[in-house]
């Protein structure tokens, strides 16, 4: 039997000078830089501040830094 699970949706991100903020299922879950990326934790916060959501919600894109991470990773980075 297969098993079949929701991927991780993020609602809306919000970047802060020491977190990136998911809000998923209406909550908001901060995740230290740290946790993110070696690349974004060495980033300056402005090029961090441009951090786009996919379209879809699985995904933040960092078009300065060409940095690409998936919701449900990022979320297990903590956990």
């Amino acid at each position: 039997m297969e098993s079949k699970t929701q991927p991780v949706v993020a609602e809306a991100i919000e970047t802060t000078s020491g977190s990136l903020i998911l809000v998923v299922e209406g909550e908001s879950i901060s995740i230290p830089w740290e946790r993110c990326s070696d690349r974004l934790a060495h980033a300056s916060q402005d090029d961090r501040s441009r951090a786009v959501l996919s379209p879809s919600g699985y995904g933040v894109h960092w078009p300065l830094l060409d940095e690409d991470l998936a919701v449900g990773p990022l979320l297990k980075s903590i956990s």
